[in-house]
């Protein structure tokens, strides 16, 4: 297998997702693999950003953990990320502008200047003034070469990233891609991180994310309506359905807020199309009233939910799996419904597909829950995993009902399977009511003048025989890696990904580990889940929320506790390294340190300086002091000023609390 990890950072607006996009199709196109992570922030311009893009000859199942070069689109980033490169890795950046010192880079990592002024002079002359935000196209020539991958694609790529701009722009942005590859020639004379020449199939590989695998699939399954109110990590469903809306057929609306959206979405599957909707976990909250009204008229509409650090606000740009039981207590009372969490893009694109037929078959709404990395990281996928021939299965409406022959239509009939005839409003002699209180067969409230409690009984049972029906034609979820394992990681959703990477990683240093991922969390496969762990020697869950709130549910549903947990609930997703770490600690019963490390004494000391000294200091070294007079280690950190690095002061940081102690400075910012 190789393999080569690029960062690319700098600050919104500076055109990283652009640089990133580009790389990963040229990739793409050439037959690789690759996974990219984009940590961004809360604002249109300004605010670091920070984007992983991993391309291997074999499919990535996460960003993984390694950095082997790092693009630094301005000084803030060399700061940053110089000390993640690892040794045999390559810094890039503007020597115009920029400056790398040697103290902030590993041993065994190169310094790649480029003089943009030297590099685009020629470019310059025969196209006329480069702009600072093409420093990222010649620093894409220069990775290139570092990856022995040449230029071809690339050109293909910007060819029809910048069609609609006139042939002028694309041959500029040529011309500049082609400087930065031979400048990059000139310094390291072949290729570093490949051994020989990429193994590839030459498969062009479609390059995607989880939203757009949803909003795609969507359309193949024969979605007519879609509404959204704008909420991060869910908008780009809604771009995607917004762009497409004429070429799709689809109808789609941006409401004024999530209630609207989820009443607007059951309105149109009462008209018998089929309809979706999205929204983070805020918005979602204003939903699930609307979710128990979609159960209670078993009216089919899919939810999609994807989650995001809360509470409240909370990151809106971040990661996180703490919304399943928000999802699980949607609305009051007791409905059948299905709650999915795909896995991966692909199984984003199926199981969105598989949504709109049981939602239809089975009269009922559909809940998926993705999050953040899985929603909007984009990787490539095979197209033949993205097919728009798919199985399409809907159950027949009533076209006319005949009354005196057999008797008023009744819209919810008392039947075996629970599942009952279905009419769209104005059928000739099928006249009905749907209503939010609950009903007898035809509709009419049984909770009015008088309550019926058998015809309630009998109703209650009828809807709830559709979901031990629905529970057979689900697939259960099946234990993956060695069948007699010393270590079995339990996981939901994205998290397959980074925990596949990490059993394979354990069971090569000879920690036997298989792992096991609830994909269908209502109805839930208790019979199957309690089976599978209950033979298993070392139980962990893990999960990128605080209170492991999976590992709760199972527990909730099978009685089967966890032996130990692994958490992360800082915002940004689980890396293998970390996971096998953990493992590793838990198996020889060492307690968490859950002290402030190293790198993060360095960003909490970028923050407070963002917000207390207007970014014109920058931390420089850093020592812990144990005995401080503090009550606790206490790290100290030097300052320096950005632009001429003379110290500037220091800032001390608990590495208990993470409290900022002391911060002094020599001479006070201005302004």
């Amino acid at each position: 297998m190789q393999e080569v990890t690029i960062g690319i950072a700098g600050a919104a607006g500076d055109g990283l997702d652009k640089s990133g996009d580009t790389l990963a199709r040229s990739c793409g196109r050439f037959g690789l693999h690759v996974y990219a992570y984009n940590s961004y922030q809360s604002i249109i311009r300004g605010g670091h950003i920070w984007l992983k893009v991993r391309v291997s000859d074999r499919k990535v199942t996460c960003h993984g953990d390694k950095l082997n070069v790092l693009v630094a689109l301005n000084q803030d980033s060399i700061e940053r990320h110089a000390r993640e490169v690892d040794e045999g890795g390559f810094i890039l950046f503007n020597s115009d502008r920029i400056k790398c010192e040697e103290l902030l880079v590993k041993k065994g990592v190169t310094l790649l200047p480029i003089s943009m002024k030297e590099v685009t002079e020629e470019v310059a002359k025969k196209f006329g003034p480069v702009k600072p935000i093409m420093q990222n196209t010649v620093a894409m020539g220069a990775v290139m070469h570092l990856m022995g991958l040449g230029t071809e694609q690339t050109e293909e790529v910007l060819t029809d990233t910048f069609s609609a701009k006139g042939q002028e722009v694309i041959d500029m942005n040529i011309a500049l891609l082609e400087a930065g590859y031979e400048y990059a020639k000139k310094l390291v004379s072949k290729p570093i991180f490949v051994a020989g020449k990429w193994e590839t199939d030459k498969k062009r590989r479609p390059f995607i994310t989880g939203n757009e695998a949803i909003a795609m699939a969507a359309y193949a399954a024969g979605c007519k309506f879609y509404a959204a109110y704008p909420m991060t990590p869910a908008s780009t469903i809604l771009h995607w359905m917004a762009t497409n809306a004429k070429k799709t057929g689809i109808l789609v609306k941006q409401c004024e807020d999530e209630i609207s959206v989820a009443n607007m979405a059951i309105g149109a599957g009462i008209g018998g199309v089929r309809s979706m909707c999205a929204t983070a976990g805020g918005g979602f909250a204003l939903m699930t009233e609307a979710v128990g009204m979609a159960g209670i008229m078993e009216v089919p509409v899919v939810f999609v939910e994807v989650q995001r650090g809360g509470p409240s606000t909370g990151l809106p740009t971040k990661t996180e799996q703490a919304d399943l039981f928000q999802v699980l207590g949607a609305s009051q009372g007791e409905f059948p419904r299905l709650i999915v969490a795909p896995k991966d893009i692909a199984d984003s694109y199926a199981s969105t597909v598989e949504a709109f037929n049981l939602a239809d078959k089975y009269q009922l709404p559909v809940l998926m829950m993705s999050d953040l990395l899985l929603s909007e990281h984009p990787e490539t996928v095979d197209a033949e995993q993205l097919s728009c021939d798919v199985k399409v299965e809907r159950p027949e409406f009533i076209k006319e009902w005949d009354a005196e022959k057999n008797g008023k239509f009744k819209r919810y009939k008392f039947t075996e399977s629970g599942i009952s005839p279905r009419a769209l409003p104005g059928t000739p002699g099928a006249c009905h009511v749907t209503a939010s209180d609950d009903h007898d067969e035809r509709g009419i409230l049984i909770s009015d003048m008088f309550t019926s409690p058998p015809v309630r009984r009998k109703i209650m049972e009828k809807r709830m025989t559709k979901v031990e029906n629905m529970l057979k034609e689900l697939q259960p979820p099946q234990l993956e890696g060695p069948a007699n394992a010393d270590v079995t990681l339990l996981c939901w959703g994205s998290t397959w990904g980074v925990v596949r990477e990490a059993a394979e990683l354990l069971n090569e240093k000879g920690i036997k580990t298989n792992y096991l991922c609830i994909k269908y969390i209502a109805p839930f496969h208790t019979k199957e889940v309690t089976e599978i762990l209950s033979k298993s020697k070392k139980k962990i869950s893990v999960e990128v929320n605080f209170t492991s709130v999976m590992a709760q549910f199972v527990k909730m549903q099978t009685g089967v506790s966890m032996d130990g947990h692994i958490t992360k609930y800082d915002g940004e997703p689980l890396e293998p390294l970390m996971i096998v770490e953990e493992v590793e600690a838990q198996l020889a019963s060492k307690t968490k340190d859950l002290s402030v490390s190293e790198a993060e004494a360095m960003e909490m000391a970028y923050h407070y300086l963002r917000t207390h000294a207007l970014e014109k200091l920058r931390p420089s070294t850093l020592k812990i002091h144990s005995k401080n007079g503090s009550g606790e280690p206490v790290w100290e950190i030097e300052l320096a000023e950005r632009i001429t690095g003379k110290g500037a002061g220091t800032i001390k940081i608990g590495s208990n609390t993470g409290s900022i102690i002391e911060f002094k400075q020599e001479t006070p910012v201005k302004a």
